[in-house]
């Protein structure tokens, strides 16, 4: 099944798989947005993303990082 931008677990967690040592709090959601979007599967229109949804998915990518680098 395709992601979009409402599967926010699910991408934290492949940038965090991606990108595991970044600290999430540290990344330009301009940045992080095309991260995203070049993700494998992922199908959500560029548009379709604002800030709210950006900072979702950077909690949860920040919940993995904290977990595995405890800071």
């Amino acid at each position: 099944m395709p992601m979009t931008w409402q599967d926010y677990r699910e991408i934290g967690e492949q940038l965090f798989e991606r990108y595991d040592t970044l600290n999430p709090l540290t990344v330009r959601f301009t940045d992080m947005h095309k991260w995203i979007m070049d993700l494998e599967g992922f199908e959500g229109k560029p548009e379709g993303s604002n800030e709210k949804i950006l900072e979702a998915i950077q909690m949860i990518w920040y919940e993995e990082w904290k977990e595995e680098y405890g800071e």
